[in-house]
């Protein structure tokens, strides 16, 4: 870990990960401070009023924590400034006819800006979260962000928005360990939530899902349209283009001598362009928006594995650097699910170099 004894904040949710960190820390001998956020949540999805990440009981959950570590703890209100940025996000995003990651843009400004500039106002050195990911010293004297010991736990991908800056304030102390050793750390430690479940899905929605979500805020991206072959034939209508992802088949609600499938959307035309298996999968893709976490790419042209999702596997591909804020990948094999709005995560094996923001495709 970095300089013992120095404040650290730890970014509290009341679930198992970040109790453990702070744990871990207190532990450590770090002057350790507990920070809840409280979470904008629309209480007209599913009559929840309360964001997933931060409902009362959480909160009673985590100042307990807070209470038996002997830390304090504070609950900032951080309902405006999300509102305005990653639900913002998520709906410009479907409005552009994208599939975004809210949790990337929650990541690069609400922990790691707004939240981490109020761990500074305390005095800390640090912030530090339940991220399964790792820092490790560079050359160079900056930081290696790496993916986290358990490989299905390993949240770097949502991290891959960050710099240097960021990443010389931030800790994860749980990034060492397996998902299973942590939740057996936090019995060991007493803690009362070393078996609670973790948190699923977007954190503002509720007891709905996301349809349901952009029916309500943005009915303008849930309009009926023509579902189209990459020909232009016509073959029916789709209900909504936010309806739909990429390599999706099922619900298509088509009659058709062979499977269909999703290819991609045309939010200009709102038309849900389908194919065939054989049409599905490309090779290539362009990001933008690029973050590479040194500070830049390790050279204009070179070697990696990229995740095209959260969930994916890296996949073997090329890499060529097309401007300071954009790159092209070209994939050893065709992938299924390139969707636009996702985030592109580079690795040099274990290593995080950096991430943009998957283009549409210029056909589609």
């Amino acid at each position: 870990m970095k300089e013992r004894g120095k404040r650290v904040v730890v970014a509290m949710s009341g679930g198992v990960d970040s109790s453990v960190a702070a744990a871990l820390l207190v532990r450590a001998g770090y002057d350790v401070v507990g920070m809840m956020m409280r979470l904008w949540s629309d209480p007209a999805m599913g009559g929840a009023a309360h964001n997933r990440c931060c409902t009362p009981t959480q909160m009673g959950d985590a100042r307990r924590i807070a209470d038996q570590l002997g830390i304090p703890f504070y609950v900032l209100d951080t309902q405006d400034i999300f509102r305005g940025t990653v639900v913002e996000y998520f709906i410009d995003g479907h409005r552009s006819g994208n599939t975004p990651n809210p949790c990337l843009e929650c990541n690069r400004r609400i922990r790691f800006e707004w939240l981490l500039n109020h761990a500074l106002a305390l005095d800390a050195d640090y912030l530090a979260t339940g991220h399964y990911a790792r820092l490790k010293p560079d050359a160079a004297g900056g930081w290696l962000l790496k993916r986290g010991i358990d490989h299905n736990k390993d949240q770097s991908y949502v991290l891959s928005v960050l710099g240097q800056a960021q990443l010389s304030r931030a800790m994860f102390p749980v990034g060492d360990y397996p998902k299973a050793r942590v939740r057996q750390l936090a019995a060991e430690l007493g803690l009362h939530v070393a078996s609670r479940q973790d948190s699923q899905d977007l954190c503002f929605l509720g007891r709905g899902d996301y349809r349901d979500f952009l029916r309500l805020h943005a009915p303008d991206v849930m309009q009926a349209g023509p579902i189209v072959t990459t020909a232009g034939d016509v073959l029916g209508e789709h209900g909504g283009l936010a309806n739909y992802t990429i390599g999706q088949r099922k619900g298509l609600g088509l009659s058709y001598r062979e499977p269909l499938y999703v290819l991609a959307t045309n939010p200009l035309r709102n038309a849900l362009i389908v194919g065939t298996r054989d049409q599905l999968g490309r090779d290539c893709l362009r990001a933008e928006n690029a973050n590479w976490i040194s500070g830049a790419p390790p050279d204009s042209q070179f070697r990696a594995q990229v995740k095209i999702r959260y969930r994916a596997q890296p996949q073997r591909a090329e890499v060529v650097v097309t401007s300071a804020d954009s790159f092209h990948v070209r994939f050893d094999e065709p992938q299924r699910d390139i969707t636009a709005g996702q985030a592109a995560v580079v690795y040099d094996n274990d290593v995080c170099l950096g991430s943009g923001v998957i283009a549409k495709f210029e056909d589609a």
